[in-house]
């Protein structure tokens, strides 16, 4: 199992997002998860680095050059989703990456906040 690092570029950019109204808090994440062709549009446009803006943790073992070196999306490449959110927080506490769950709850308790959802 990979040893994540957490991506501090990606959760300053989720919160920043956040706090802007950038967010999605009703769409379930398993209809707003992007398929891999949606992923290859955007490492075609912006990047790895603009890829992995949009994931919690950073698997610093993986090459830079691919998808597979990011892990935990937060979102749709649009707006942050309090389900996407949610299921970081659960996926990173079941696999004991404590960091990860840590600033997904983080982002989580923030957006709850900003938008008057509950847990």
């Amino acid at each position: 199992m990979p040893t994540y690092s957490v991506n501090d570029a990606a959760v300053r950019q989720a919160r920043r997002l956040i706090d802007d109204g950038t967010y999605d808090t009703t769409t379930e994440w398993s209809e707003a998860a992007p398929s891999a062709d949606e992923e290859n549009r955007v490492v075609e446009r912006d990047g790895y680095d603009g890829f992995g803006a949009w994931h919690l943790a950073v698997d610093p073992e993986a090459s830079e050059d691919t998808k597979g070196r990011y892990a935990f999306p937060y979102g749709d490449f649009r707006r942050v989703n309090r389900a996407a959110l949610i299921h970081a927080k659960q996926r990173a506490a079941q696999n004991g990456h404590d960091a990860i769950e840590s600033a997904a709850d983080r982002l989580l308790e923030r957006l709850d906040e900003v938008s008057g959802a509950s847990s």
